[in-house]
């Protein structure tokens, strides 16, 4: 390619901020030898000088579905999407078909080629009428006569991908972009055929699509050949379906072995597939007639329930071989699904058999009808299916919490203990529902199982309560949930004796118990740390002295002002001198001393004279 050339009205090369580089889906540009246009506001891809024309065909589809709706099957949305992209394309290419008034046809041809965008056109006329078709596929499960536009639609669509096909076949475009072109239109014709079930010519157009998208995968680097190789890998199912209704007997296995890889097909090959194995049941199910649990045999007299019956093997079987969580979770959703619809066959059939079964359990003393049983049967699938799901789920979350944190760059919510709180919760009221069961009531040996299971599960949510109050350092309620842990634990160890093959596919509760005792340890020196941190000054101001026994990060030991002891001391209390009280001596008689003391002579008045004058005898 020669150099880019410059916009008047652009800062510096034309794919900054509008392309992707030469890599870009849509390949290079324009040939003329005017400057390129810019493309309009939304649209991508770097167009430039270039000798021949390019469009990536596949890329571009991906991208644009993913992108806008068909990752969740939002067919409406992806619709809508492909108008206004045309819409934007014909206003930026001057390219509209007359005015509001009046209606004037125009139709790409080879002279104008020069800008890739043309194509562009034609691709994505063709993704809206397929886009409308799927839309109408999935009403049509409800409105039948809808089948007829959607095959118009179809129609339609192969139709624009024939033009794109012709245009491609010219000189001026190159030679990947034909061979996307040539495959594109053997897919769209491929499903047309398909929904017309002309097995044969659908047959030859999808193998003529997988052989041009193998080739393109060899011909390219790892990294471009994986969309074709994803889009061959969507191709092969319908390849061998049609060989299948074409005479192959040996597809059907095939086929149920793509299903159990990819955990249900998706698209136009689904409720075929669904059908032809709900078919093929249906064959093995006339030689069904009863079915036998704990030690009762009832009889099997619903066709729904025989063909559920003997699917359910081969569902379980494919959950065990699922590949990732995602496979896992759409096949249990599956199983539920059909057991659901067998559940509600049986209930149809137990309304007019209610009188009969109020006789039987007079007449049996409490022993319930066999349709009664067989719904309890079934009941009990859903329920141990539900407790197996949910149960797979907190084992992914469990993994996800021992891992580390994201990044908060990631955009993924972390998950929390409160998720597997409230799948614990599901759980144990799914058990509660098992021990309700009619007919099951005076069975104690399926009585205890589901009680030691209850006990389990009971553990691991106390043990995900108590992670919870960790995380907001309530350390005393974590401590007292880790201890009714334990004790459910060793409950159920000294209790699962002869019940240990019943419990195997349960978590292990000895691993439980070794990492609550783990959890304890730590929770108590978090506890310690916690309050250290939460005050730090009330033991730092304290000397060295009085706080031997208690550890803290305290700096200022190692300074030269380090506080050792209180100096000076200060004062202390010391017990003072005792003061005796002499409470005796108002009990002592005293000896007499009248005979020792001198008696002095009365004077009279005289002498009191004489001894205020000072004058003495």
């Amino acid at each position: 390619p020669r150099l880019l050339s410059h916009h008047p009205g652009s800062q510096g090369d034309w794919d900054a901020g509008w392309g992707r580089g030469p890599g870009s889906a849509f390949g290079a540009g324009p040939s003329s030898s005017r400057p390129c246009q810019l493309p309009a506001r939304g649209e991508l891809g770097l167009y430039c000088r270039t000798s021949l024309t390019q469009i990536a065909v596949l890329q571009i589809v991906k991208e644009s579905q993913q992108q806008h709706g068909l990752r969740h099957g939002d067919f409406q949305r992806y619709r809508g999407y492909c108008s206004r992209r045309l819409r934007r394309l014909r206003k930026t290419l001057n390219f509209k078909m007359g005015n509001r008034h009046k209606f004037t046809g125009k139709k790409v041809t080879e002279e104008i080629l020069s800008d890739n965008r043309y194509l562009l056109l034609i691709l994505m006329d063709a993704e809206r009428a397929w886009s409308y078709a799927m839309q109408l596929k999935q009403e049509a499960n409800t409105e039948p006569r809808k089948r007829f536009h959607l095959l118009s639609r179809l129609r339609k669509a192969v139709k624009h991908a024939e033009e794109l096909e012709r245009l491609c076949e010219s000189n001026r475009v190159d030679a990947k972009t034909k061979l996307e072109a040539q495959a594109y239109m053997a897919y769209l014709t491929g499903m047309l055929r398909f929904e017309h079930q002309e097995w044969k010519a659908a047959m030859e157009a999808f193998n003529k699509c997988k052989t041009i998208y193998e080739k393109l995968a060899n011909a390219f680097t790892e990294e471009q050949a994986v969309l074709y190789n994803q889009r061959v890998e969507e191709i092969s199912p319908n390849i061998r379906y049609c060989a299948y209704n074409i005479g192959d007997q040996s597809a059907i296995s095939e086929l149920m072995q793509m299903r159990l890889r990819s955990g249900g097909t998706e698209g136009l090959l689904a409720e075929k597939l669904e059908a032809l194995i709900t078919q093929t049941r249906a064959k093995q199910a006339a030689t069904m007639s009863e079915v036998e649990w704990r030690g009762r045999t009832v009889p099997v007299k619903i066709d729904k329930v025989r063909i559920f019956l003997l699917g359910l093997a081969d569902n379980e079987a494919a959950i065990v071989q699922a590949e990732n969580e995602e496979t896992k979770e759409r096949l249990f959703e599956s199983l539920l699904s059909e057991c659901r619809d067998a559940i509600q066959a049986v209930r149809e059939d137990l309304k007019p058999d209610q009188k009969q079964r109020e006789h039987s359990l007079e007449m049996d003393s409490g022993k319930v009808s066999n349709i009664q049983y067989l719904h309890s049967y079934l009941t009990y699938i859903k329920l141990s299916t539900a407790i197996k799901r949910n149960e797979s789920m907190a084992k992914s979350l469990q993994k996800a919490l021992l891992q580390q944190q994201r990044s908060e760059e990631d955009g993924k919510r972390t998950p929390r203990p409160q998720d597997l709180i409230r799948l614990y919760d599901i759980i144990l009221q799914n058990l509660v529902e098992l021990t309700q069961l009619p007919g099951l009531e005076e069975d104690k040996n399926f009585q205890k199982e589901i009680g030691l299971k209850t006990l389990v599960y009971k553990a691991y949510r106390c043990f995900f309560i108590a992670q919870s109050y960790v995380l907001v350092k309530k350390w005393s309620e974590a401590l007292v949930l880790y201890e009714r842990v334990l004790k459910y634990a060793n409950e159920v160890q000294s209790e699962a004796g002869a019940y240990k093959n019943s419990l195997k596919e349960l978590p292990d509760v000895q691993d439980l118990i070794t990492q609550v005792n783990a959890e304890k340890y730590s929770l108590q020196a978090a506890a310690i740390l916690g309050e250290l941190h939460n005050h730090p000054g009330a033991l730092t101001s304290l000397p060295l002295s009085e706080r031997f026994e208690t550890f803290c990060l305290d700096p200022s030991l190692v300074s030269k002002q380090v506080s050792l002891v209180h100096f000076p001391p200060g004062f202390q209390p010391i017990p003072c001198k005792p003061l005796f009280f002499d409470l005796a001596l108002n009990h002592v008689a005293f000896p007499p001393l009248e005979d020792k003391v001198e008696q002095k002579a009365k004077s009279g008045l005289t002498g009191y004279i004489k001894g205020i004058f000072g004058f003495k005898s």
